[in-house]
């Protein structure tokens, strides 16, 4: 049972540990770095190693300079996705260039669920108000898909008839898209929410590029409406009301725009996001991004430079939003307070 705390204590904020006391490179016990998985707490993180035609699991504590051995796969791993609650690990590993086998283990390694999959890519979307539930999208090679709902708690997989492949989740029971027209190409598209259950739907936004539904915000990126070279970023909470906004340059690409990476810490109330110094083409842009974060406790509150002249990748951030994973492969680190970055491999 968890203990209950007093009414004046206040609940643990994560422990802070900055880059100076992180034990890096990680040296790898056996195989090569394939590529970093993300946070399993404030000091540990998890990655995979490839050994020939086999790959591992490892947790990696960033203080003490160890590595741990979690989970070994016969078929090369494609990723690993850690759940909300990082309790669990999601492997998808690829026996063939048309199959996806997905392995749920808990942290110690131990088979929870295993599913293979006729499918050339998967996408996986894990419910975070109820971990049992896993969206599973299959694409076929030409790109038709199919999506199921995983149950790991009854065991069952069940088809869903949904006509978008990339969906969120909104809450324990409704799931978000954007409903793209197939047959007219566009540059926004309408957001739609759907209930799972009984299939109703209706539109939350008219016109939108790109959405995400954090656990207690839908954040939209739109064409801000003055100026059509800015992004339009607006934050909501779960009444749909308009918390935060604020706008960047654009960057276009042949058939879309380009949105940066991003990542939204609940514990701070950070957003963080590459910003470019400019609107423009995104083929021809070359100079560089600006890391900013955006604090959504304060409605209007300017954006604060983190560094400058980075290249636009995927970043996550620490559970306590101090430090950040950057890069493809998620191979570098980023303390936000000393504004410095560090190799997690030396290559």
């Amino acid at each position: 049972m968890e203990s209950i705390p007093a009414k004046n204590e206040k609940p643990k904020a994560p422990v802070t540990v900055l880059g100076a006391e992180w034990n890096l490179p990680i040296s790898i016990p056996e195989g090569e770095f394939y590529k970093l998985s993300g946070w399993l707490s404030e000091t540990e993180i998890v990655y995979i190693t490839n050994l020939e035609q086999t790959s591992s699991v490892y947790q990696y504590n960033l203080l003490s300079g160890q590595s741990k051995f979690i989970y070994k796969s016969d078929n090369p791993i494609v990723n690993v996705q850690i759940s909300p609650s990082k309790k669990y690990l999601l492997i998808h590993s690829s026996p063939s260039s048309n199959e996806g086998l997905v392995t749920i283990i808990d942290i110690k390694g131990s088979e929870l669920l295993q599913e293979s999959f006729a499918s050339y890519e998967l996408v996986f979307e894990w419910n975070p108000y109820n971990e049992s539930e896993i969206l599973v999208t299959k694409f076929a090679e030409d790109w038709t898909f199919q999506v199921v709902l995983v149950d790991m708690k009854d065991l069952k997989i069940s088809e869903r008839s949904l006509t978008q492949p990339f969906i969120k989740w909104m809450n324990k029971k409704d799931i978000a898209f954007l409903n793209w027209d197939k047959n007219n190409p566009a540059l926004v598209a309408p957001l739609i929410v759907k209930e799972l259950e009984n299939g109703n739907e209706r539109t939350v936004f008219p016109s939108v590029v790109q959405f995400s539904a954090f656990r207690d915000l839908l954040m939209t990126v739109s064409v801000n409406d003055k100026d059509q070279s800015m992004a339009a970023y607006s934050f909501f909470d779960k009444g749909n009301k308009k918390v935060f906004s604020f706008s960047i340059p654009q960057l276009t690409r042949f058939s879309d725009w380009l949105v940066p990476f991003y990542d939204y810490n609940k514990h701070k109330g950070q957003f963080i996001t590459f910003r470019p110094v400019k609107s423009g083409d995104a083929d021809s842009y070359s100079e560089g991004f600006q890391l900013v974060t955006y604090n959504l406790k304060k409605e209007g509150s300017l954006p604060e430079l983190v560094m400058e002249g980075l290249e636009n990748a995927p970043v996550q951030f620490s559970p306590s939003g101090e430090a950040l994973l950057y890069g493809n492969r998620f191979d570098k680190i980023i303390d936000i307070k000393t504004k410095k970055i560090y190799e997690l491999i030396k290559e």
